[in-house]
């Protein structure tokens, strides 16, 4: 399955006074690598809701290994569990400069109809592209 590396520097206000960065803002992390790699594929979150699919996130569990200091350049490795359905499984891991894993991570996504609100499969144009 198509994995992707997406670069992102830990800005300051995404630390506590110690210089680490608040768990919180992982799942920003997990975000960025998320869109990063849907955009690999050719596709943006904006261009899939114009065609009227949603993808809310229904799972998120993470395990952190190490901390990421400010200014660290992590690397955000995103990539598909398996082939989508009606949902969307991701796998990460992040490491920072010195190749240490810091975290994994995973998100469960479901694809939702714009219109009606209700789950609906993973769109054609979508699984051509990771076949």
């Amino acid at each position: 399955m198509k994995n992707t590396d997406t670069e992102i520097r830990v800005r300051y206000g995404e630390t506590d006074q110690m210089g680490v960065v608040y768990y919180g803002n992982y799942a920003q992390y997990l975000e960025q690598g998320r869109t990063e790699w849907l955009r690999a594929l050719g596709f943006s979150y904006k261009w899939m809701e114009a065609n009227n699919i949603q993808l809310p996130v229904v799972h998120f569990s993470i395990d952190y290994k190490q901390p990421a200091f400010y200014d660290d350049l992590l690397t955000v490795r995103t990539s598909l569990k398996q082939l989508p359905t009606v949902k969307i499984e991701f796998y990460y891991e992040i490491y920072n400069e010195s190749k240490q894993l810091l975290a994994t991570a995973t998100t469960v996504l479901v694809f939702v109809n714009s219109t009606t609100k209700k789950l609906t499969k993973a769109p054609q144009y979508l699984l051509e592209k990771l076949s």
